[in-house]
C-alpha cells in the first residue's frame, strides 16, 4: 500500500483499420474470446509484473459472461519509501484480484454488471459497476451512462490494530458518434467522489527544524477525508484512404483539492499486409498540485491538511508507444476462429516541478527537483471463438 500502481488489465486492441460504421444495424453483445496479458513496469525504483486472463463467453443470443484474474508482484524502493517513509529499505508484496461481469442485450440497448475484488496484505478494494448502452439513429449514435461504487479496507503492516475505511461512487456519460463512415468522435464524463481515509497510512512529509541533523524533522501525512473529482475527455478517430487511420484525445481533470490536469494524446495505426498493425501514439499530461501538497513546510503541523506524495505536486510526464499486432490464426468457416498477439512499449519521462530529491543532501529546500523515466511493456494473446 505504500506505493499503488494501477496498470490496465485487459486492454482494447485495435484489430483492423476499416471502415468505423455499422450503418442500420442494432446493438451486438461482445465477441467470445479469451485474453492472457503479462505486464511489467519499471521506473522509480518500482518494478511491477504479472499475468492476467479473461475470458468472454455468450449465453443464448442475450446474455454474455465474462471473468477475469490478475496478479500483481511488487517491489518498491522508490523515493517516498526510501527517503522519509516508513520502508527504508523498500518492500515486496503481491496484489491479486478477479472480477466477473455480464452483458444483457434487448433491442439496441446492452446492459452490463461487473464486481472485482482485489487483495494485497494492507489494502482490500470491492468494486461494482453498472452501464447501460443505447443505439439511436439507426446506431449511428451511443450513449452510456453508468455508475461504479467502491468499498475499500485500509491496513497498516505491523499494526493489526490500524483499519479504516474508504468509499467510492463513481457517475459515469459518454456520447459516440459516426460522423462519416470514416470519422468517429467520442465525448464522455466522470464524476467521482470519494469518502474516508485517502491518504498513504506510511508516507511523511517534512518540516524545518534546525534541531536535527538534516535540518528537517517528518511527520505522518494528513488529507481531507472526502474528495469529488471530474474529467471530460473528447477522443477522435479518423480512416485514411489506404486503410491507416488517426486519432486524437484530449482530457480535462480537475477535483476539490485544487489539482488541474491536461492530457493529450495523438496516434498512428497502420496495417501491414494482411496480418500485421503497426500502431504508435505520443501522450503528453501535465498537472498543477493539491491546494495542501508542500514538498517542505516552514514547521511541525504548519496546516490542517499536509501532503508530500509527488503525485500530488506539480509535474508532467510524457512518451511514446509502440504497439504491433500479429494475427496468426484466422480460420472462417461454420466455425471461425481467430487469434492475434499483440506486444506493446511505453517509454515515460516524469518531472517534478517542486518535489525535491533529498538524496542528493544539502540545505533543505535548495535540494534539484526529482524527474525519473519509466518502462511499460504489455504481451497480449487473444482467441475468437
Amino acid at each position: 500500500m505504500a506505493c499503488r500502481f494501477h496498470i490496465a488489465v485487459i486492454g482494447v486492441v485495435v484489430l483492423a483499420a476499416g471502415p468505423l460504421a455499422r450503418q442500420g444495424h442494432a446493438a451486438v453483445l461482445p465477441e467470445d474470446r479469451a485474453d492472457a496479458l503479462y505486464h511489467y513496469y519499471d521506473g522509480g525504483g518500482v518494478r511491477i509484473d504479472g499475468p492476467s486472463v479473461l475470458v468472454r463467453k455468450s449465453v443464448g443470443q442475450s446474455v454474455s459472461l465474462s471473468g477475469s484474474y490478475y496478479v500483481d508482484s511488487i517491489t518498491s524502493a522508490s523515493i517516498d519509501v526510501v527517503t522519509i517513509g516508513a520502508s527504508p529499505d523498500g518492500y515486496t508484496e503481491r496484489r491479486t484480484q478477479w472480477g466477473f461481469g455480464a452483458d444483457y442485450l434487448r433491442g439496441d440497448t446492452i446492459m452490463s454488471f461487473g464486481v472485482s475484488r482485489s487483495d494485497e496484505n494492507d489494502y482490500e478494494a470491492r468494486t461494482l459497476n453498472f452501464a447501460i448502452a443505447q443505439e439511436v439513429f439507426a446506431g449511428l449514435t451511443t450513449i452510456t451512462l453508468g455508475y461504479g461504487s467502491g468499498s475499500d479496507t485500509v491496513g497498516r503492516r505491523g499494526d493489526s490494530d490500524f483499519s479504516e475505511d474508504v468509499d467510492r461512487n463513481a457517475y459515469r456519460l459518454a456520447v459516440s458518434q459516426v460522423l462519416t463512415r470514416n470519422w468517429l468522435m467520442s465525448l464522455s464524463y466522470e464524476g467521482v467522489a470519494d469518502e474516508g481515509f485517502l491518504n498513504n497510512p506510511y508516507r511523511r512529509v517534512r518540516y524545518l527544524d534546525a534541531s536535527e541533523p538534516l535540518g528537517f524533522g517528518v511527520q505522518d501525512e494528513v488529507y481531507p477525508e472526502s474528495r469529488v473529482s471530474s474529467a471530460a475527455a473528447l477522443r477522435t478517430r479518423y480512416h485514411l484512404p489506404y486503410r491507416a487511420a488517426v486519432s486524437g484525445e484530449y482530457r480535462f481533470y480537475t477535483d476539490s483539492w485544487d489539482i488541474n490536469a491536461h492530457t493529450f494524446e495523438v496516434g498512428y495505426i497502420q496495417p501491414v499486409k494482411d496480418r500485421w498493425l503497426v500502431e504508435f501514439k505520443y501522450r503528453y499530461y501535465t498537472q498543477t498540485g493539491a491546494e495542501f501538497y508542500s514538498d517542505l513546510y516552514p514547521f511541525r503541523d504548519a496546516q490542517n491538511f499536509l501532503a508530500r506524495d509527488k503525485e500530488l505536486s506539480d509535474f508532467q510526464s510524457h512518451g511514446p508507444n509502440l504497439a504491433v499486432t500479429w494475427t496468426w490464426l484466422n480460420r472462417g468457416g461454420e466455425r471461425p476462429l481467430r487469434s492475434e498477439v499483440s506486444f506493446s512499449g511505453n517509454y515515460y519521462f516524469f518531472t517534478y516541478d517542486d518535489f525535491l530529491d533529498i538524496r542528493a543532501g544539502g540545505e533543505p529546500g535548495t535540494e534539484p527537483s526529482y524527474e525519473f523515466n519509466a518502462t511499460v511493456l504489455q504481451l497480449f494473446v487473444s482467441l475468437w471463438f
